[in-house]
């Protein structure tokens, strides 16, 4: 068992969960409540790392901030690398779960009837009031499930984070990495036991989720 692929897998999800949160909850919300010119072009666009194959997303990723483009040689400059070590992982995290965490979020604000935020601006509460005493306690299950799709999906993720970081022990190799590793190597022993504990930690994470998600639907 690799355990320090899997403290980075955990340390790699936590981290692309509270830096996509906020952002996500934000555009989420904006999509459910805005009607625009361009609008389905915008939800394509946040739909297409879902949609891409891994290998695509990661060569236009390391193509884009290798050492040979302008933000990568820029970065340089400022002694930053964005490849090959734990802050590559974070950005292709942060691109390939967009989709998970704003979709649901925006699904969770839409659902909600316009004709409470009418009343709540009628008894005087600001948008900001509204939306944390009124929106975000209804759009929670939503988001709660957002939340756990981001969490789960980047433990899993093996094709964008191999392009973008490489396997470099204790810096860029996952769980899921190891496991393709360990494979190539011919250890399906110790494969096999760091698939079957992926597979546990994300059966239970979407299990808890699910089960939460109704107890909040049930009590309202």
């Amino acid at each position: 068992m690799d355990w320090h692929a899997l403290a980075l897998s955990l340390e790699l999800a936590a981290v692309t969960l509270v830096v996509l949160l906020p952002g996500g909850l934000v555009v989420g919300r904006w999509l459910a409540y805005s009607s625009f010119r361009g609008k389905a072009w915008v939800e394509a666009l946040i739909v297409l790392p879902l949609v891409l194959p891994p290998t695509v997303l990661g060569y236009y990723l390391l193509v884009s901030l290798g050492g040979a483009s302008p933000l990568g040689q820029w970065a340089a400059q400022l002694d930053i690398r964005l490849t090959f070590n734990f802050l590559g992982l974070v950005i292709a995290s942060l691109l390939f779960n967009i989709p998970l965490l704003v979709q649901p979020v925006q699904r969770a604000f839409e659902a909600i009837p316009k004709q409470l935020g009418e009343a709540a601006a009628v008894s005087g509460l600001s948008s900001w009031q509204t939306f944390w005493r009124i929106e975000f306690p209804l759009a929670w299950p939503g988001v709660l499930s957002a939340m756990v799709l981001t969490f789960v999906h980047t433990l899993g993720e093996f094709g964008v984070l191999l392009m973008i970081g490489g396997s470099i022990p204790g810096e860029t190799k996952t769980i899921a990495i190891a496991i393709y590793d360990r494979v190539q190597a011919f250890d399906l022993a110790s494969a096999h036991r760091m698939a079957l504990l992926l597979l546990v930690l994300s059966l239970g994470a979407v299990a808890a989720s699910l089960f939460a998600s109704s107890r909040l639907t049930a009590r309202r």
